[in-house]
């Protein structure tokens, strides 16, 4: 499956936005994941991080994807190092989601990749990918929107909906998320 062009619509004619062959590739893949991974327990996550690089996904070491997790279009997905992707967590990527190591996406939260042109009568899709950098935490039940990048170690607090870039080391929360405070730097961290 083909990654898509950031931040362009994706039909000019008012007709579907993906190609035949796109939709019946994550047809494919629902169908696989349902069968061979949506049930599985959590230590197979070897299992279903081979699933996930076989439909396109790029992994790094250690990912932690749990069977619950719905992932749109696996050929969108760069995960980095001991990334761990809780329970229920929807990664909608029509665009490219982009998740840097040591990083956690908590059960139920959602990572959307994708908006519509308001502007146009059809209100056509535009991808607009999400950046998540290294050490973040996207807490349960949060949002992060079409767009967004999350600097190196910002969190985002459960059920809060962010839609503007966060500064590295901060942490945010409430719809729309606002500044907190900032998060204090690991020892050894530059």
């Amino acid at each position: 499956m083909e990654p898509l062009d950031a931040g362009k619509s994706q039909s000019r004619t008012g007709g579907p936005s993906f190609s035949l062959g796109n939709r019946l590739a994550r047809a494919a893949w629902m169908a696989t994941w349902l069968l061979l991974a949506r049930w599985t327990p959590p230590p197979l996550r070897g299992w279903r991080a081979l699933l996930l690089r076989l439909f396109g996904a790029k992994l790094g070491r250690n990912c932690r994807v749990h069977a619950s997790v719905s992932v749109w279009h696996p050929a969108n997905l760069e995960l980095g190092d001991n990334v761990l992707i809780g329970p229920g967590a929807r990664l909608y990527n029509q665009g490219r989601i982009t998740i840097g190591s040591d990083s956690i996406v908590s059960q139920r939260a959602h990572v959307c990749a994708s908006t519509h042109d308001v502007s146009d009568p059809q209100f056509q899709l535009v991808v607009r990918p999400v950046v998540i950098g290294a050490q973040c935490w996207v807490a349960a039940e949060a949002f992060v929107g079409p767009g967004v990048t999350m600097g190196e170690g910002s969190v985002l607090a459960a059920r809060g909906a962010l839609f503007e870039n966060a500064e590295a080391w901060t942490m945010y929360r409430g719809n729309p998320a606002a500044k907190l405070k900032a998060r204090a730097l690991q020892s050894g961290e530059a």
